[in-house]
């Protein structure tokens, strides 16, 4: 059986009730008050204070303060009014009960309200925060567009002009052998002429008769066609160079290849490629480009490159949603995740990588190679620098002649070395 608590006071006027409610050594917090329009409850097991008001209030607008073991209410009413009383006089048990669940389902209304408002701006905010990224890149995508474009049209300005000064080098190499053939013909027709003038005879009529040819076109043109036959160069002969291209996908010789594995690895990348994930209904307000994977992968290497790792970790993880069978995505968050020092979260990533990087061929050979190195450096980071070593031996395996890591791993040697001495 509940105590009742009746210890308590009221006042009003014609838009606000204020109520003191007396607790004799009680704690109360905000959780044991429940109010709503028309129903007021303090419960403070094993005590209770219950009341059915007289008319409606304004629940959203109305307070509560806790002070000195007593809680004052100001409650707003919702029609300026005089109430003859506190709460509902002689109401049957019925209707009481009527008020008191119709309250309670008014709450769990109300609060079902508020979450979905809640998720509805938390997703606002998402999509705003989508948004304005993009918009910052394509604003930094058109300023380099435009950059490119001064840049083309600066070369563009620079290359005709280069075109009209060979234009006009070529022209004035043009008048000059014209110049230079003239002076050619004048000097060949001044000699013939001299010759022809030591020959003639006195007669001049038959001295104007031998000149005449020499004086005509045919002497003339005959030299002229000389020249055009010296100018015209021999015409080039044409021929057909024949190619084969070899239909190897991968580029090491066959007798070094795996040939099994390898059309294993592509039909495996190949079936990744067109994984979906389903059930994914909470995603159907993006955008289309944002529902495809090697998109969100690009993205988020974009936000990885400019130092914001915790955007880029938010890339790979939609995109992971999207497609979970796509090792990059794994390998690129696990740098993400070395970088923000979650170092359980990279091993977990880069193991996950090295799963999907099978069978291991030498097109998945890098990302193998920085797999077991960002794993071996968060277990050296974590101080298991046994197993940071066989991570870094594994990539040596793999890739010998990298010097770095070579060297990383012989640090790796003398930190364990030194703490099994200490």
């Amino acid at each position: 059986m509940p105590v009742w608590l009746r210890e308590y006071s009221w006042r009003q006027t014609g838009s606000t009730v204020y109520l003191s409610l007396l607790l004799r050594g009680l704690r109360v917090s905000p959780a044991n008050i429940f109010c709503t329009d028309q129903y007021l409850k303090v419960s403070i097991p094993p005590f209770l204070f219950e009341a059915f008001l007289y008319a409606p209030i304004d629940d959203t607008n109305s307070t509560a303060k806790i002070e000195d073991g007593i809680i004052f209410f100001t409650l707003y009413k919702k029609e300026v009014a005089m109430w003859d009383s506190l709460t509902l006089a002689n109401a049957s048990k019925e209707k009481l009960q009527y008020l008191r669940q119709n309250a309670v389902l008014k709450a769990q209304k109300k609060a079902k309200e508020e979450t979905e408002a809640r998720k509805i701006t938390k997703q606002e905010h998402k999509n705003y925060a989508l948004e304005a990224t993009m918009k910052l890149e394509e604003e930094e995508r058109k300023r380099i567009e435009n950059l490119k474009e001064k840049e083309r049209q600066r070369v563009t300005k620079e290359l005709e002009l280069w075109k009209k000064q060979q234009k006009e080098t070529e022209e004035q190499n043009v008048v000059q052998k014209e110049g230079e053939l003239h002076q050619e013909v004048q000097q060949f027709n001044e000699k013939k002429k001299g010759k022809m003038n030591k020959s003639r005879i006195p007669n001049e009529e038959t001295s104007k008769t031998r000149l005449k040819p020499t004086k005509g076109h045919g002497s003339h043109s005959m030299f002229s066609e000389n020249l055009k036959e010296e100018q015209l160069p021999a015409p080039r002969s044409a021929a057909t160079i024949k190619t084969k291209f070899t239909s190897r996908v991968f580029p090491t010789p066959l007798r070094e290849s795996r040939v099994a594995e390898e059309e294993e690895w592509l039909h495996k990348q190949a079936e990744a490629r067109r994984t979906v994930s389903a059930d994914l209904s909470e995603l159907e307000d993006l955008k289309e480009e944002e529902k495809n994977p090697d998109w969100l992968k690009d993205k988020g290497n974009k936000m990885f490159a400019t130092g914001n790792y915790l955007a880029a970790v938010n890339a790979y993880n939609l995109a992971i949603r999207l497609n979970n069978k796509l090792p990059l995505l794994y390998l690129n968050r696990a740098a993400c995740h070395l970088k923000l020092r979650n170092l359980h979260k990279t091993i977990e990533d880069s193991s996950k990588a090295l799963e999907l990087l099978t069978p291991p061929v030498p097109d998945n050979k890098s990302a193998r190679v920085k797999a077991y190195v960002r794993r071996g450096t968060a277990f050296c980071q974590l101080e298991l620098y046994t197993e940071g070593l066989q991570d870094y031996e594994a990539a040596l395996k793999i890739d010998p002649e990298n010097e770095a890591i070579e060297k990383d791993a012989e640090k790796i040697r003398c930190l364990i070395q030194g703490t099994q001495d200490s």
